[in-house]
């Protein structure tokens, strides 16, 4: 209770969690001044903020050399540890935990169960946002597959390449401890996942994984041919 009482405290200042979402997605070493120009305030006061979300174990730091001589910086980056909030308490991750499990045990059957009903969410996540895409135009498709991703907690990356090829990141999984015992499952699953998110905006399509941050990659990249 009293780690709660810390890490409630620590987020109930708006610009300290702001700084702690803008560090989930820029997924890379975070300086003061970083942190400072970007929120614009003193670098002390951005100094005083990173502490404090350190101290409740959201964030890491270590020294780092600049390159430009001096003094190594100290750079934070997110944390490992996860930080769960549930009034009463809830353990989510282990009824994951075992529901994947058990889809593993069904073997093929349970693998198909599993990715058509990953898609089917995906797909529901547009369709909740809009009940008519057809009306939009591919820069709004995006945009709303964007702010879809977002809602899922994937802090995304979408790039349109040509007219037929988008490449986008994934700098935050939400299902990562899960996908630390059940990475092939899990990670399918979320492939399917994100498909049906495509598909609901643009049809068939084929998607690609290029890399997995679960392989020790700074984020999951994937290219979707629409």
């Amino acid at each position: 209770m009293e780690q709660t009482l810390k890490i409630t405290n620590v987020l109930s200042d708006p610009t300290r969690f702001h700084i702690y979402e803008f560090i989930v997605k820029k997924n890379t070493d975070v300086t003061v001044q970083d942190v400072a120009e970007a929120f614009e305030i003193h670098p002390n006061v951005a100094r005083l903020h990173l502490s404090k979300l350190e101290d409740v174990n959201m964030l890491i730091s270590h020294t780092k050399k600049t390159g430009r001589g001096g003094r190594p910086s100290r750079v934070y980056n997110l944390s490992q540890e996860v930080v769960q909030l549930h009034f009463p308490f809830r353990d989510y991750q282990l009824l994951a935990q075992i529901a994947f499990e058990a889809f593993a045990e069904m073997g093929e059957a349970g693998k198909t169960a599993l990715y058509s009903t990953g898609k089917k969410f995906g797909k529901e996540i547009i369709e909740r946002q809009t009940s008519n895409t057809s009306n939009l135009n591919r820069a709004e498709k995006l945009e709303l597959l964007k702010n879809s991703a977002e809602m899922t907690g994937l802090f995304p990356e979408f790039h349109l390449q040509t007219d037929d090829t988008i490449v986008f990141t994934v700098n935050n999984c939400p299902f990562k401890e899960v996908a630390s015992g059940q990475k092939q499952l899990v990670c399918d699953m979320h492939g399917y996942f994100l498909k049906g998110m495509f598909e609901a905006m643009f049809q068939d399509i084929e998607l690609k994984e290029e890399h997995n941050m679960m392989d020790g990659c700074a984020n999951c990249l994937y290219r979707a041919q629409i």
